[in-house]
């Protein structure tokens, strides 16, 4: 009996000094972080960013893996079927982490369950742009417009299940009003017919459309936020108009499910750190985002209300992206 007991007590120990050993021994090889869609993006552009700095905090090369396709779900299942050792991780966005499981009737990954959340990254700017020649230049008066004409006024997005189509409906719900969507393979062809007029509306990127508005080629209305962005103070929020609207284009890390809790919390105290820094938090704001970093507890309960929020949202417009 006494053996018996020295041998829980050993494995006892053992299961306890374990993961301690495993974090003091992370990492002993390279890092890739999976980015779920094309180079040149917002998403990859902080994945980049995030790479190079956690490549000098890790000790080890961090690299970046582009596995774009299907909206966001190639990639997705990579990182979702990967081993859960920390070697693997995801920069995952609003659209692939909780849009898609409302769009797509067999999503071959469950956010919830096959993810460890690491940590929320940022947050980017969508705002409400349009072209000069439409007659409302505040979105109370866009809002009026649209009672005035229902059905008539179109708004672009990047693509049917694209944040910034389903940005577009949660402001039809919530105004209250009837638009037409017009979707486009991309935001490059979207933007080219704002400019030209082809298309009166957008719920796109702010960054993407800031030097245009600069320029006076495109019209901002409103950042579709709950609060002003500090890249635009001047511009209201959507929400000033329409209260509780607030779409945030969010970014985060994400683990396999099952990475190893001091894995975890390595990555998220790195990360956290590195989101401190100055020059990061410039480069942000160039990209109309705002610093989030906060903790794997805070990102999992945030993923939760995203993903009620979002499914309320399309299952409401009967949007599916199949």
């Amino acid at each position: 009996m006494r053996l018996l007991v020295r041998f829980a007590a050993l494995m006892l120990a053992c299961a306890v000094a374990l993961p301690a050993a495993m974090a003091q021994a992370y990492p002993q090889k390279p890092v890739r972080i999976v980015v779920p869609f094309a180079p040149g993006g917002t998403t990859d552009i902080v994945a980049r960013m995030l790479a190079q700095k956690l490549t000098a905090s890790l000790g080890q090369s961090v690299v970046v893996d582009n596995r774009p396709g299907a909206n966001g779900i190639v990639g997705s299942e990579i990182v979702a079927r990967a081993a859960p050792d920390g070697y693997t991780l995801m920069m995952g966005y609003l659209g692939n982490l909780a849009m898609n499981p409302a769009l797509y009737a067999k999503l071959s990954y469950d956010p919830i369950r096959d993810y460890a959340p690491v940590t929320l990254v940022a947050s980017t700017t969508q705002a409400i742009v349009v072209n000069p020649a439409l007659p409302a230049t505040t979105v109370p008066e866009l809002i009026a417009l649209a009672k005035a004409k229902p059905g008539q006024l179109n708004y672009a997005s990047a693509g049917v299940g694209a944040p910034s189509h389903l940005s577009g409906e949660l402001f039809k719900q919530m105004a209250g009003i009837d638009m037409v969507h017009i979707p486009y393979k991309g935001g490059g062809a979207l933007m080219t017919d704002l400019l030209s007029g082809q298309v009166s509306i957008s719920f796109g990127g702010l960054a993407a459309a800031l030097g245009h508005v600069k320029s006076g080629k495109l019209r901002l209305l409103a950042v579709a936020s709950a609060r002003r962005s500090a890249a635009v103070p001047d511009v209201p929020a959507v929400a000033e108009s329409v209260p509780g609207f607030d779409v945030p284009s969010w970014l985060g890390v994400v683990a396999p499910a099952g990475t190893p809790r001091p894995v975890v919390s390595r990555l998220h105290a790195d990360i956290a750190a590195i989101l401190k820094q100055q020059d990061i938090k410039d480069r942000l704001a160039a990209e109309g985002g705002e610093v989030i970093a906060g903790g794997p507890e805070e990102f999992s309960a945030y993923l939760k209300s995203e993903i009620a929020k979002w499914d309320k949202v399309i299952k409401g417009a009967n949007i599916r992206a199949e």
